[in-house]
């Protein structure tokens, strides 16, 4: 029985705890995709980004297909991941950054601009 509380009780902590790690009206029940199977349940909009299990389970199924075989990257070296948007482009050495390595590298750093690291010739 004092097993069952704690748990119990490590629980309504654990969900309290995870609930306030977004804003108050950021907070969901949903899905997400975790590892290579479909999660469901409470917290943050930008977790679990997945209104029902249907749709996370379509997302998942689209994703076990390779996405770089569209070419997503316009340079680069495109990688599949298990995170959104299920790839991700290496643009070193191209002289490009960017999500999809379409952003030109600045020839000289520009006050206010962090220079991304792609463009860092070594």
């Amino acid at each position: 029985m004092h097993l069952r509380l704690a748990l119990l009780i490590t629980l309504i902590v654990y969900l309290q705890w995870s609930v306030q790690a977004c804003e108050p009206d950021q907070n969901q029940r949903g899905c997400k995709i975790y590892g290579t199977s479909c999660t469901c349940g409470y917290g943050c909009k930008t977790e679990y980004i997945y209104r029902t299990r249907r749709a996370c389970l379509n997302a998942l199924r689209e994703r076990s297909s390779n996405v770089c075989v569209r070419m997503p990257c316009v340079r680069g070296n495109c990688i599949q991941t298990v995170q959104d948007p299920g790839f991700t482009c290496k643009c070193e050495g191209t002289g490009f950054y960017g999500q999809r390595c379409e952003k030109a590298c600045p020839t000289e750093p520009i006050r206010g601009l962090v220079f991304p690291h792609e463009c860092v010739v070594i």
